[in-house]
């Protein structure tokens, strides 16, 4: 059985101001294990990135018991789902000290070329990764619903949220995301997030946000001209 997992601690750099682990950070930990798990298996950048595939997450799906704080240790848990065309399915769990799950979560990954930017077919590159089902598993995250919003801003992308992919990382669109609401700035409890990744924002290019918020949920979507980027739905409890 592939499990792949790793033990650490909280450091200040990994929480807010309320002493919880940061939303960006946590997706951060799970995008780590699964670079780390993927390399691990033996599909690292010298069969990807070098061969001119970059990895991307589509969408994520996460239930939060709680969140982890401030000098608490915690074991980040990773293992793949069973391809599923040109989407590779992979699982999550985070334990506490006791081995108790805070958070589970599901993502859809893709191997993209990084000339075209299109979906690369696995099956004619050779990446296969064989699936693991522990029982553990929550359901994988699917097609968000649009809502209506009441608020908008705009922001330009900087260098400072890039990565080695050539845009906005994934996991800096929560920090942009919290940065507008109130809920979580207050300290409201955060119960579960959807977040779906349509299209790439590369620097110095314009995106429009787009939001509302109550005490029971979130929703937030940018755009980039006509084209939505992302969409996200932040559940509170």
């Amino acid at each position: 059985m592939s499990v792949w997992s790793h033990t650490t601690k909280l450091r200040t750099k990994d929480v807010n101001l309320h002493r919880r682990l940061r939303t960006s950070r946590l997706l951060e930990m799970l995008q780590e294990a699964s670079i780390a798990h993927t390399e691990e298996l033996g599909w690292g950048r010298e069969r990807t990135l070098d061969r001119g595939f970059l990895w991307m997450v589509v969408m994520q799906r996460l239930e939060i018991e709680r969140m982890p704080e401030y000098d608490e240790v915690v074991r980040v848990v990773s293992w793949p789902g069973e391809t599923m065309h040109v989407l590779y399915p992979r699982h999550y769990r985070i334990e506490d000290a006791r081995g108790e799950a805070i958070v589970r979560a599901s993502a859809l990954w893709t191997l993209v070329d990084t000339d075209t930017r299109q979906m690369a077919d696995p099956e004619a590159h050779g990446v296969v990764i064989g699936g693991v089902v522990t029982g553990e598993e929550i359901a994988l995250p699917r097609l968000m619903r649009s809502e209506e919003c009441e608020r908008g801003a705009r922001m330009t992308v900087p260098f400072s949220v890039c990565d080695l992919n050539g845009h906005m990382n994934n996991t800096r669109y929560l920090d942009v995301i919290e940065d507008h609401l109130t809920g979580v700035a207050e300290g409201w409890e955060i119960a579960g997030i959807s977040v779906e990744y349509a299209s790439e924002v590369r620097m110095g290019e314009s995106l429009d946000l787009r939001w509302r918020e109550n005490a029971r949920s979130a929703y937030v979507e940018g755009l980039r001209g006509d084209a939505r980027c992302f969409r996200a739905r932040i559940d509170y409890r």
